[in-house]
């Protein structure tokens, strides 16, 4: 029997959660204010801050700390990495400290963890970070030399709903050929060939448009607006990254409440989230031909895989590639980041060494 500590940071929350094996004892959100984050200069600066708030939402759920048998974080902005389950280890800190990809709250799940187990005794691990890169050589042309693809994308959750649907079906991931679509606040669509992400729609710059990203954008007019002189480098990524997508035309990233106008009739929003259907199906199709159209399974999932109008819209478009579309709504990334390091920690897995 294991007891694990699971540890996903957020933007502006920290999630967390204690398993026993597979069963889920109890998990919470802590929620951090605006304000109490901007004293910190970096957000490698915040691993203090919140890993008194962990350990003091351990004590306010009366669990001892000494049961546990490792600590588990969220995978960060690494470099580009295989897929698995990693142990914590210096090199690792030392890269999660220096972010050369990119400042992001994921960069502490390894941190924190690495510090409530070590004096503990016990491993800590990441599971399947957004780094995770497995393309085939092909995937990295963009069109333009220098400017190379890069593999960024939900792969904890993609990889634990294609683990899962593989179990489900008696199968190994090892044997299946795979699109899976991650609808969340970014979409990414990818191809899986024989338990490799073979291709991956970048949800920070590629694909289809979501609640809060632009997704692929005509780059000529992009580079008009680069230069127009109304915008410095800061707000131009913060208009793709965080206010394109659905926000740039309806002014909120709520998708229940964009459906909630679709349902009452308004005919913009409805416009404009079959748009966002429509460039999805596009990119699964596209994710069909990396797979020379050999595709076992669809799997669709994500917080927007909750729509129906939105599920029944898409299988329209994407039910000729194959008669299995397997829906599972939500990301429970807790839930996977505790799946991967069970694997390693029960044997059925190796678990990968971060050099």
């Amino acid at each position: 029997m294991y007891h694990l500590l699971v540890i996903n940071p957020g933007s502006t929350s920290t999630k967390l959660a204690v398993f026993e094996d597979e069963k889920l004892l109890f998990k919470e959100t802590i929620r951090h204010s605006v304000e109490e984050l901007a004293g910190f200069k970096s957000i490698s600066e915040q691993k203090d801050y919140r890993k008194k708030a962990v350990l003091d939402c351990l004590e306010k759920n009366g669990f001892d700390i000494k049961k546990l048998s490792a600590v588990v974080g969220r995978g960060g902005l690494l470099k580009p990495l295989k897929s698995g389950t990693y142990r914590v280890n210096s090199k690792m800190l030392e890269d999660l400290k220096q972010a050369k990809r990119g400042e992001h709250a994921s960069n502490l799940g390894g941190l924190i963890a690495y510090e409530i187990a070590t004096p503990l005794n016990i491993p800590s691990f990441i599971v399947d970070p957004v780094a995770v890169d497995e393309y085939e050589p092909v995937a990295y042309y963009s069109g333009l030399k220098g400017m190379e693809r890069e593999s960024l994308s939900h792969a904890l959750n993609t990889k634990a709903v294609a683990k899962r649907y593989a179990k489900e079906i008696n199968n190994s991931y090892d044997n299946l050929y795979l699109v899976i679509a991650h609808l969340g606040s970014g979409i990414s669509v990818s191809a899986h060939k024989n338990g490799r992400m073979v291709d991956v729609t970048n949800s920070k710059e590629e694909g289809a448009f979501s609640p809060e990203r632009s997704g692929t954008i005509p780059c000529v007019k992009l580079a008009k607006l680069c230069f127009s002189g109304k915008y410095d480098l800061k707000q131009v990524v913060n208009m793709i990254f965080r206010e394109g997508g659905l926000y740039s035309y309806l002014k909120t990233k709520d998708f229940a409440e964009i459906m909630e106008k679709v349902n009452s009739g308004d005919k913009y929003a409805k416009e404009v989230v079959d748009a966002m259907i429509y460039q999805i199906a596009k990119e699964i199709g596209a994710m069909a031909t990396v797979l020379e159209g050999k595709v076992d399974a669809i799997i669709i999932t994500g917080g927007m895989a909750y729509s129906d109008y939105l599920i029944d819209e898409l299988k329209k478009r994407i039910g000729f590639i194959s008669s299995i579309i397997k829906i599972y709504p939500g990301e429970d990334e807790l839930q996977a980041l505790n799946e991967g390091a069970l694997r390693v920690l029960k044997g059925e897995e190796e678990e990968v060494a971060y050099e």
